[in-house]
Order: structure tokens, then sequence, then C-alpha cells
């Protein structure tokens, strides 16, 4: 069995991902094979777990997915590995609902059957913080905390304040502690850390915070707690038995601009028979060849808009693909992309490719975000017409026009059915994030539709 740990905050920006990602990279140096997780739907903390640990992290979503899928997601991903170690998503109980469990890091680590460690802010608190823990541990009995890391520790004064009360409170260990250093701190925009694939996070940052975690943290004692879970084993269902020989080639935007995918989304895409060939719309000046199918995911557009608008050959190329009948399926930023036109963050309007009616424009004040229950309004590449499923939105911009009935891809269930996306002919475009493991079927059919569509 995996050893296996959950590092869950008692809040958002508690610092996760920064413990997280040194515990990830302290079991790492000592020779283990680290297998990195992220609770939630969540696509820029995973590619810090991946610099760290030198695979790709993976999501684990209990709302999104069936529990089961959840099980043989986190099981194909362990397999061979020494250690999992699986960053939470807000507080340790936050997740789809105010009043359950459902979606939360909670529910994810009794999933598991994996401890937690529970990540407190000690910056502005001394002894006080053994009564958050305290209500912590007593909300849900079941729960395993297990363990306790200070971030924020000003001094050694400071600890001594924090750590004597936790653990004669709850008797749970603190097992270490971050100090308050600036060069921990990592710059944040719209839509929180700034993604690894930019190159603008240092190695420097990742030795400093791993030389940290060393220093302060009990390595050992973690590695232990990890080796206690009891994770239940899990049965195919999403994945085939045996992987499919390539039918049809699939290109993935994948660059500094669109980089907002499932890993377990593409792997997939690649089990059920597809060919996961990646270009770059901003620096490519076409698709590759003999493709069968185009996958749009989110990022970041409207900080590249110009550059994307700029490169009219791939504008071509791609109209040209529209116009042989290729599939297109487009998430959140690909909406954008493939819309008329993108307004950035100074209100700079740039044409885009125009495929279909959607006009974007970047605000300052509207955050959308949140779990969806979608219904499908007509046949996709990964829904038949009438077919349910969750997904999630995350975006700052807004569409100047919303879809009519006729042009719409799904209607939001959990929002009184509102209309969201666009499509045209073979192109599929919304702002919900889909994961192609949250139920079966989604990726065989992708490939499948792209099948059909070049035969």
């Amino acid at each position: 069995m995996v050893a296996t740990v959950v590092i869950a905050g008692v809040r958002s920006g508690v610092g996760k991902t920064t413990i997280a990602t040194g515990i990830m990279g302290a079991l790492t140096r000592r020779g283990l094979k680290v297998q990195p997780f992220k609770a939630g739907p969540d696509y820029i903390d995973p590619s810090y777990h991946k610099l760290a640990c030198g695979v790709p992290s993976r999501n684990l979503d209990t709302w999104l997915c069936d529990h089961s899928t959840v099980l043989e997601l986190f099981q194909r991903a362990s397999a061979g590995r020494d250690v999992s170690v699986v960053e939470g998503v807000m507080g340790v109980f936050d997740g789809h609902s105010s009043l359950t469990e459902e979606g939360s890091s909670a529910q994810l680590a009794k999933l598991l059957g994996a401890p937690v460690i529970l990540i407190a802010d000690a910056a502005k608190v001394a002894r006080s913080v053994a009564a958050e823990v305290l209500g912590f541990q007593m909300f849900d009995p079941d729960l395993n905390v297990a363990g306790v890391i200070l971030n924020g520790v000003g001094s050694d004064r400071h600890l001594e304040f924090c750590k004597p009360q936790i653990e004669a409170t709850t008797g749970l260990p603190v097992l270490g502690y971050l100090p308050r250093k600036d060069e921990f701190i990592q710059p944040e925009r719209h839509l929180g850390l700034i993604p690894t694939v930019e190159g603008t996070v240092a190695s420097k940052w990742y030795d400093s915070v791993i030389n940290q975690v060393e220093a302060t943290m009990d390595v050992p004692a973690i590695l232990k707690l990890a080796q206690t879970a009891q994770t239940p084993p899990a049965a195919p269902g999403v994945y085939p038995s045996e992987p499919l020989p390539a039918c049809t080639t699939i290109a993935v935007a994948q660059d500094m601009a669109f980089n907002f995918y499932y890993q377990d989304s593409l792997d997939l895409l690649t089990a059920w028979g597809a060919e996961i060939v990646p270009f770059s719309p901003l620096e490519d000046s076409k698709l590759p060849a003999r493709v069968g199918g185009i996958y749009l995911g989110g990022g970041f557009p409207e900080l590249f808009a110009d550059q994307l608008s700029e490169n009219k050959p791939m504008h071509d190329s791609i109209r040209q693909a529209v116009g042989k009948g290729v599939p297109v399926y487009a998430e959140c930023g690909g909406l954008m992309y493939l819309g008329k036109s993108l307004s950035d963050l100074e209100g700079v309007t740039h044409p885009m490719i125009g495929v279909i009616p959607a006009e974007s424009a970047m605000s300052q004040s509207r955050l959308t975000l949140g779990y969806r229950e979608v219904e499908s309004c007509v046949d996709s590449p990964v829904l038949p017409k009438g077919q349910r499923v969750r997904g999630h939105e995350f975006h700052w911009s807004t569409l100047a026009k919303q879809p009519e009935a006729n042009e719409s891809v799904y209607k939001v269930v959990d929002q009184d059915n509102r209309l969201d996306g666009f499509r045209t002919g073979n192109v599929w475009a919304s702002y919900v994030h889909i994961h192609l493991g949250s139920r079966p079927g989604l990726a065989s059919r992708f490939v499948e539709t792209c099948v059909a569509a070049n035969t």
C-alpha cells in the first residue's frame, strides 16, 4: 500500500502550496519516488508540484468525479511510487456545499484513508492558534487529523507560545513550521499563483523552500505518518483495461496562454486511442499535420492577446480545419480565442479567430467561480444531447452577447438552466471546464467523434 498524506489548511492563503511543494521536494531529495496530487479543480498549483517531483501532479475531486473514479485515478498514478502527497483545497472542510463535506479535502482524505497534516496560520496569533486547531480537530471526529504545521512563525519565542499549547490542548504533534519570510511568497494575479510554465518561478525559490522544510520540519515523522494510510482498492472504470492503439490525432493547445488541463483528461484521451500532439497558438504558424481533432483548454489568453491576435497564420490554419469538419472542443480561454474579439485588462480590443460569435472582455470586479452541473443542448465531442456532467467555472471575463438557445452548448442545471457556450458546425466552446474522467465514456466519445469526422 502506498504511503499517503494530505496537506490541508485551515483556510485559503495559509501556505498550503508552498509547504506541500516543500515537503514533496524534501521527500524527493531523499531518493523517494513522490506522486503529487491536488484536491479540487485547480490547474496552477499542480504545476508547482510537477517541478518539485519530476512527474505530473493529478487532480482528485470528490464532487466532479464518482468516488470509485477518484480511487481509480489515485491508484493508477500512485502505482510504483513510494509516497503520495495530496495538497488540499481551500480550508479542509470547504467544498461544494455549505452543509456537507462534498468536494472537500476532508472527504477526500477519508476516502483515501489518509492522515491529514493541518496547516495553521500563526502570523498574528500565539496561544490562540491552539483553539483554532482544536476546533478543526473536533469538527469531524471521523477525520484523521494527525499533525500540525505552523506557517508565519516570527521567531523562536513566537514558536514557544504556539507549539506547547497546541500539543497540550489537542495531543497532536507540531511537525514543524515555516518562518515568516518574504522570499517564500510567490506573486499572484487575478486567478491565483502564476503558472510555472511562464518561467517566472525561479529554481532558487524551490531550493529555499525545500531547504527550509528540511531545517524546520520533521520530514521523517511526516513520512512515518504517511505510512499509516489505509487506502481501499479501486476497480477499473473510466480507463480501458488496456490502452487502445492510436487511431486519431488530437492537437492540444499548450503554451503560456493555454495550459489549463487535467493530466488525467489528456491521459484518458491517449488510453482511448488518441495521439496527443501539443501546439502553440502563440508561436506556431499552423496546426500539426493530419489533425483529427482540436482541444483548446483554458489559461491566460488575455495576457497574450496581442500576440495571439497577430498570429494570423494560426488563425487561418484553425479556420481551415474548421472548414474541413475537424471537431474543435474549447473551454474558457479556448472560447475567448475562438471568438470574434478579446478585450484585455487594459480595455484594448484584439481580433481573434472568429469561428464563434463570442466577444469577451476582462472584468476588473466580476469573478465567476464555482462548481457547475450542466446538460448538453446538442451532441458534442464529449456528451450526447441531454446528458449531464459536472464541471467548474473560474474566469474574470464576460461576454458581450449571451448565446441563444439554438447556438448554446449547455444548460447550467444548477443555475436555473441558463445557457452557456457557443456551438457552430463542428465547434463547441464553453466557459465550463470538464474533467474527462468525471464519468465513463467522455474521453472515448471525443476520440470516436474525431475518428468519425475524418473517415
